[in-house]
């Protein structure tokens, strides 16, 4: 007769959750310095443990680099949901924003790295996408409710337009000019105060010539 009886689930052990962060952590700062390039063992040296350890819990290169791209779509939703609490909708829609540019900023090196990987991935890309417009679309809902913003744009759209800003990240000086097109991409979504159009005045009809006799 078979054993009919659910299966144990074994939650992980602190101390291997505590290797899996300091691996992920390190990875993220050892791939920002050396991009798509930098060796498994560089990382493993900078957290701390075994080579062993580390494949342990990322058996390839690709799956380390989903895993830390997957961890920083979930911190930028995180910080999502701790802007909802500031007393200011559209400055923190923008503080938001501004965080985005900053990690392709200071993450110039991992962006190559993550890109790789997301690109190869459908199911990582919908997760992102899912994950990030879901992101913005709590701090759009707040600042549209509070009538900072017009009504009229999407999640989707603010997300293809920081896309985008940060299009250009390999070139010298991007991140002034993004930050400066955010600034003028979030005050064009402020509502503007309604002012009346001047009134036309009716055209005047054209005289008629008199009729020679």
């Amino acid at each position: 007769m078979a054993d009919s009886s659910p299966e144990i689930v074994r939650k992980p052990r602190a101390d291997a959750v505590r290797n899996r962060e300091r691996v992920l952590e390190a990875a993220k700062a050892v791939f920002s310095a050396g991009g798509n390039e930098a060796s498994l063992e560089a990382v493993a040296r900078h957290a701390g443990v075994g080579i062993g350890t580390l494949y342990r819990h990322f058996p390839t290169r690709e799956a380390l680099y989903e895993a830390v791209y997957r961890r920083e779509v979930a911190q930028l939703g995180d910080l999502a949901e701790q802007l909802q609490c500031a007393p200011e909708p559209v400055a923190a829609l923008r503080r938001w924003l501004r965080a985005n540019v900053e990690f392709v900023a200071t993450k110039k090196g991992m962006v190559a790295a993550l890109a790789l990987v997301a690109a190869g991935s459908s199911e990582l890309q919908a997760y992102s996408f899912d994950r990030l417009t879901k992101a913005i679309g709590t701090l759009l809902a707040r600042a549209v409710a509070a009538g900072a913003i017009r009504d009229d744009i999407s999640a989707e759209d603010v997300l293809r337009a920081l896309i985008g800003m940060c299009y250009m990240h390999d070139q010298p000086g991007w991140q002034t000019t993004a930050l400066r097109l955010l600034d003028v991409f979030v005050d064009g979504l402020r509502v503007q105060p309604d002012h009346k159009a001047p009134t036309a005045k009716p055209a005047k009809k054209p005289k008629r010539k008199p009729r020679q006799a």
